[in-house]
This record gives C-alpha cells, sequence and structure tokens, in this order.
C-alpha cells in the first residue's frame, strides 16, 4: 500500500461504518505544515508495520488464526457461520428423512409378513406339516425379526442424531449470537471513538486557520510602514497582536487536544484489532471447528447404526437360509401319503357276465334256474363302480367318523383322542391347583374360606368324568378300526369282498350290500350281522344268481333332494314317495326302493319314514 501524504490521517473506517475494513486514505491538506505532521508520521509509520505483519500466508502453517488472518472480514465471518447452522439444519432434516424412510419400511415389511401368517383354525395351518410351508413360515418370522432392527436403526437415528443435533443447533445459534454481539459493540464503540477523533480534527484544523489568518493580519500591520502614531494610539496595532496570540494558543489548545484524542483513539484502535476482535474471531473460529467436528461425529453415527444392526440382520438371513435347508421334498411327500391314505385295498378283476348264456340254454338246463329271478339280472353287479372312482360326500359325519375312509378314520379318532388328553391333564391341573389352594385356606383361614372352592372342585370332577368317557368311547372305536385294519392287512384272513376267492361263484348278500360299506365309499363294516350266503350245487357255476326282493316295510317321503351318484346309492327328488326295504342299521344310510328295477341307499337324515308296524314284525 502506498505511504499516506505528510499530514494526512489515518481512516481506518473507508466507508464511514465499519471499523474492520482498514484501508489508508489521503487525508485534506492543511494550509501550512503543522507541529501535528511528526506525530501523524511516527503513527503512520506503526501502523503500516502492523499491517505488513498481517499478511502471513496461512499455507505455510496449518495453525491460521481467524483474529489475524482475517481480521477485517467481519460480513464474511458473519456469512460463513450462518452458512454452517444451515449445514447443520440441512444434515440433520436428511437423517430425519432416511428414518421416517427406515419406520415406513420395516412397517410394510411387519405388514406383508403378518399377511402372510397363517390364520388361526383355518386349513393354512394344516398346510403347515410339510416341511416347505414351516421352512417360509420361518422365513416370514425372520422377516419379522428383520423388520425390527430397521426400526431400531430409525430409533438411533432419532436419539443420538437427530435429537442431539437438534439441541446442538440451537446452542449454536445462541452462542454465535453471543459473539457477534460483542463484535458490534466493539465496533460501535470503535467508530464512537473515531467519531470524537474527527471532531477534534476539525476543531484543531480550523482553529489553526483562524490563527494563520491572524498572524497574516498582524504581520501586515506590522510590515506597514504607513501605520500612523495615531493608528498605534488606537491600539490597532496591539489588538491584532493580542488577536494573533490568542488565536494561536486556541490552536495550540486544539492541537492538544487533537493530540490527546489521537493517541487515545490509536491506543483503543490497538486493543481493538490486535486484542479484542482475534479475541472474539477466535471464539468463532473454535465454535466452527467444534461444529465441523460435531458434523463429521454425526456422520460417523450414522454409519455406525447401520453397522449395529448388521449382525443381527445377518442372523436373520442366516435364519432364513437354514430354514430353505430344512426342507425335505421326501418327507413332504410321505405326509401326503398319510394325509389322503384310505386304507382299502385295490379292487379285484371283475368278473364277466356273460348275457347270452340264457340264449343258449336248453330247456332241461333251464330248470335248474330259479323261475323268478330267471328274468332279472343281478342289480348288485349291474351298477358296479370301482372305489378310486367314488365320489365321497363332504360334511362333519357322524361322531365316530365312520364316514371316513378306515386309514384317514384312524387318524381321526387318534385327534381326537389326543385333543381329550390334553382337556383332562389340563383340568387335573386345575383341581390340583384348586386342593392346594383348599390345603392353604384350611391351615390359615384368614386368607379365605376352604368351603368357596368345594363347587369348582365338583365342577372340574363332572367335567374330568365326561371328558374320559369320551375318551373311553373314541379308543373303543379306534381299537375296532384298528382291529379291521388289522384283519385287512393279514394275507392269510378269508377275503370278505364281493367274490370268494376259491371259486369264481358270486356271493350274494340278502340285505343286497356286501360289507356294509356305506355308499359313499366310506368303511362302516358292521359285523354283528352276518353275511347269509346262498350257494347251488348246480353244474351253472358261471351264471348269473338272482335274489328275491325284500319285502317293504314302510315307506318314506324325502325331505330334501338327494343326487345318489355313489355306489349303491339311489337319487330322489325333493316330497318323493319311495318303500322302505332295510333300515338304518346305525351308519347313517336307509335301503328304500322306487320300482322293480330301481333301489339302492339314501341318507336316513333325509327322508321321514312311515314303518308299517305288521310288516316290519313278520
Amino acid at each position: 500500500m502506498d505511504a499516506p501524504h505528510v499530514g494526512a490521517a489515518i481512516n481506518p473506517i473507508s466507508d464511514g461504518k465499519s471499523p474492520f475494513v482498514m484501508t489508508g486514505c489521503v487525508g485534506e491538506k492543511l494550509h501550512k505544515p503543522l507541529y501535528s505532521d511528526i506525530v501523524l508520521n511516527n503513527t503512520i509509520g506503526r501502523m503500516l508495520r502492523n499491517r505488513g505483519s498481517f499478511g502471513r500466508n496461512c499455507s505455510e502453517t496449518m495453525s491460521c488464526r481467524w483474529g489475524t488472518e482475517l481480521w477485517d472480514q467481519f460480513d464474511n465471518l458473519e456469512k460463513h457461520t450462518h452458512w454452517g447452522i444451515e449445514f447443520v439444519e440441512k444434515y440433520t432434516k436428511f437423517v430425519k428423512e432416511r428414518s421416517e424412510i427406515e419406520i415406513s419400511y420395516a412397517k410394510q415389511i411387519r405388514n406383508l409378513s403378518k399377511k402372510y401368517q397363517p390364520k388361526k383354525n383355518s386349513r393354512e395351518e394344516d398346510e403347515y406339516k410339510y416341511t416347505s410351508c414351516r421352512a417360509f413360515l420361518m422365513t416370514l418370522n425372520e422377516l419379522n425379526d428383520y423388520a425390527g432392527q430397521h426400526e431400531v436403526m430409525a430409533e438411533d437415528l432419532t436419539t443420538h442424531i437427530i435429537c442431539e443435533l437438534t439441541r446442538y443447533i440451537q446452542e449454536l445459534k445462541a452462542e454465535r449470537k453471543s459473539h457477534f454481539h460483542d463484535g458490534r459493540r466493539a465496533q460501535q464503540h470503535i467508530e464512537n471513538s473515531w467519531k470524537q477523533l474527527e471532531s477534534s480534527k476539525r476543531r484543531f484544523e480550523r482553529d489553526c486557520k483562524e490563527a494563520d489568518r491572524a498572524q497574516q493580519y498582524f504581520n501586515k500591520i506590522d510590515a506597514d510602514i504607513n501605520v500612523t502614531k495615531a493608528d498605534v494610539e488606537k491600539r490597532c496595532y496591539l489588538k491584532a497582536r493580542q488577536q494573533a496570540q490568542m488565536k494561536h494558543q486556541v490552536a495550540e489548545d486544539s492541537k492538544n487536544e487533537y493530540l490527546t484524542f489521537l493517541q487515545k483513539f490509536n491506543k483503543e484502535q490497538n486493543a481493538h484489532y490486535h486484542t479484542l476482535i482475534p479475541h472474539i474471531f477466535q471464539k468463532l473460529q473454535e465454535m466452527e471447528e467444534k461444529r465441523i467436528e460435531r458434523v463429521g461425529e454425526s456422520m460417523k453415527t450414522y454409519a455406525a447404526v447401520d453397522r449395529k444392526v448388521l449382525p443381527i440382520v445377518g442372523k436373520c438371513l442366516d435364519g432364513m437360509t437354514n430354514a430353505a435347508e430344512s426342507i425335505e421334498p421326501k418327507m413332504d411327500t410321505k405326509h401326503v401319503v398319510e394325509s389322503y391314505k384310505s386304507g382299502f385295498e385295490p379292487p379285484g378283476d371283475v368278473e364277466v357276465e356273460d348275457y347270452s348264456l340264457s340264449m343258449r340254454r336248453t330247456v332241461s338246463e333251464s330248470s335248474y334256474l330259479n323261475s323268478q329271478g330267471e328274468s332279472k339280472p343281478s342289480r348288485s353287479n349291474s351298477r358296479g363302480k370301482l372305489w378310486p372312482f367314488i365320489k365321497r360326500n363332504k360334511g362333519s359325519g357322524p361322531e365316530d367318523c365312520s364316514h371316513l375312509p378306515p386309514e384317514q378314520r384312524r387318524k381321526k379318532l387318534q385327534a381326537k383322542i389326543n385333543d381329550i388328553n390334553k382337556e383332562i391333564q389340563k383340568e387335573m391341573d386345575q383341581r390340583d391347583a384348586l386342593s392346594k389352594m383348599k390345603d392353604v385356606y384350611v391351615k390359615n383361614p384368614h386368607m379365605g374360606d376352604p368351603n368357596s372352592v368345594d363347587p369348582r372342585l365338583e365342577e372340574i370332577g363332572q367335567n374330568i368324568d365326561k371328558l374320559q368317557l369320551d375318551a373311553r368311547k373314541y379308543e373303543a372305536w379306534l381299537v375296532e378300526v384298528e382291529t379291521r385294519l388289522a384283519e385287512k392287512s393279514d394275507p392269510h384272513r378269508p377275503p370278505s369282498g364281493l367274490y370268494n376267492s376259491q371259486t369264481t361263484t358270486p356271493v350274494n348278500n340278502n340285505c343286497a350290500h356286501v360289507s356294509r360299506e356305506s355308499p359313499d365309499g366310506s368303511y362302516t363294516e358292521d359285523h354283528s350281522t352276518e353275511h347269509h350266503l346262498k350257494s347251488r350245487s348246480t353244474d351253472f357255476d358261471d351264471d348269473f344268481d338272482y335274489e328275491d326282493p325284500l319285502p317293504t316295510i314302510g315307506t318314506c317321503k324325502s325331505l330334501y333332494p338327494f343326487e345318489g351318484q355313489n355306489e349303491g346309492t339311489i337319487s330322489m327328488t325333493e316330497g318323493e314317495l319311495l318303500y322302505v326295504i332295510e333300515e338304518d342299521k346305525g351308519d347313517g344310510w336307509t335301503r328304500v326302493r322306487r320300482n322293480e328295477d330301481e333301489e339302492g341307499y339314501v341318507p336316513t337324515s333325509y327322508i321321514k319314514v312311515f314303518f308299517d308296524t305288521n310288516a316290519k314284525d313278520s
């Protein structure tokens, strides 16, 4: 910077407002060099030397100080620190939005897991006996835990970053406001001091001009040879001299006052730029460095929150992998067999029914035939169906599960027994607990009345008796089914099917129903009723055997329509009247007849029976 003119004043406020922008300018020239020029020149030199020390390059050292390097950048520091606070607010908003995303994602994952969870008391619960379905359920549970980790992330982000930074921003704003308030107060003080200096300088300048004019007037009178004695007597000369001396004294006082204010200002300015402002700026620098460090710590915490849940997330993924590896295809196919195995034996070969034999018979051969059955084909063979093609009626069925195939019936009964045993154990546990409570009441009457427990004990005892009775009933049915399954699986036992294994002669049943198998294919064999076999020792073993029609024992009226698509059944419409030829044997079916060629079984619950007492007794 160029040195100012001799006699110039140093103006530290280039714009007349801010004392923090210091530039040198040439002051107004006095009409005549004054004694104060020497003092001003010394001040200028000292300040120039100080200004030279401010030009250090920050690149030479890492310890740059705002108080010395940025002594004249008050406004820029104010803008920068304001931007720094806005940056912290911006980062806080970013973390807050990330937390909201994590919460929303966790909620969606939980809803997805819940959506595919098996419903209670639904068919889906039966599906989870398969390993693949169990693996899927385990995956859903792990997914639920996975969602929980995202909730943990959102909570940690809120607690350790968002809340902390929000509180820190308020503290940062308060601290910044305090520092700049001190800076503005110092600025106001130096401005006031400068105004006092300027005022004293202008007064000194005015007094000097007046003293100079008075001196010039006195010199003019003193040098004028035309001044007369009268002028001297009139004291014009003395008056001019005294005026000049007085003006010089006023100018000298103004100079001393100006020098005093100048010295005071320089001292305050030196303290302002070398002590006060560096201290304030240093506080701002420390605040800024702390802010930057705090942002860095928050970024580390942001990464640490993610890293914290990685081990548990990894365990969730490992659980999903283990669930997938636990799937056993052969086990699942085995469960299919256990679920749908009926226990029936595959049907045997269908015997040939040669209707042409009756055309080739002679009169002597036809004498062996029953004249009544000669014109009627066998109804038992004409409507035969194979077991695999039988359509089974669906429904809850009777209590003994006789509507189910043998194997399924056995499993159903076993499940019933297990449920009853659990209920019995539960009731017994309650009974034991109440018994202990009663003993405590007996020993400590103040705790309660022992007799108050008796009604509940009596009720539990009745429940246990009822459950045990049901368990014995189901166990009896289970033993019956298992016995029949064992008999069917015994290869040495003669078959009780439609045909005898020893001969090809058909085995007829007077009741026209083989082995008491229900029409819908369920196995409800009744051993209390023996089969009446008819055998004829004739030479025509391969011919048809005919049975006499059963007599009617009453009538019935259908209450509901019935399709009758299964073997041995007959269809009927609502309100139709039919003849009853065999009453219900306990299996839920009644045998009826429509005409000579149409008869079969219908559900007993679908009809209203009117028995003929005389016919039934006979």
